[in-house]
């Protein structure tokens, strides 16, 4: 168990904020950013990672997409390539890693 820096996890100010109002519980980056039982802090909040798996983007469920902050699986689809500038491309078969965290 360790700290991480919140900007590591967390791509950007916006998903940031999403995680203070308790609209995000997770994230699903590409590559292990944080280990179960490690913290990160923003604005003062403390945070515990309680969840590391590695599984791929056809796992996902509307659950996972909804504690990523979207309504459904599809709207995850779309964010992800909106916020990727078009430059995505969903596979079932790509290899992620998900991160779920809870306020300490």
């Amino acid at each position: 168990m360790g700290t991480v820096d919140a900007s590591t996890l967390l791509p950007n100010d916006h998903v940031k904020k999403a995680v203070l109002a308790g609209k995000m519980t997770q994230i699903s980056r590409g590559q292990a950013y944080a280990a179960e039982g490690d913290t990160f802090e923003i604005d003062d909040q403390e945070f515990v990672v309680v969840g590391v798996d590695e599984l791929t983007l056809g796992e996902l469920t509307d659950a996972d997409a909804q504690r990523e902050g979207s309504a459904d699986l599809e709207a995850y689809r779309e964010r992800l390539v909106a916020a990727h500038g078009g430059n995505f491309e969903w596979d079932d078969d790509v290899e992620i890693v998900r991160h779920r965290f809870e306020a300490k």
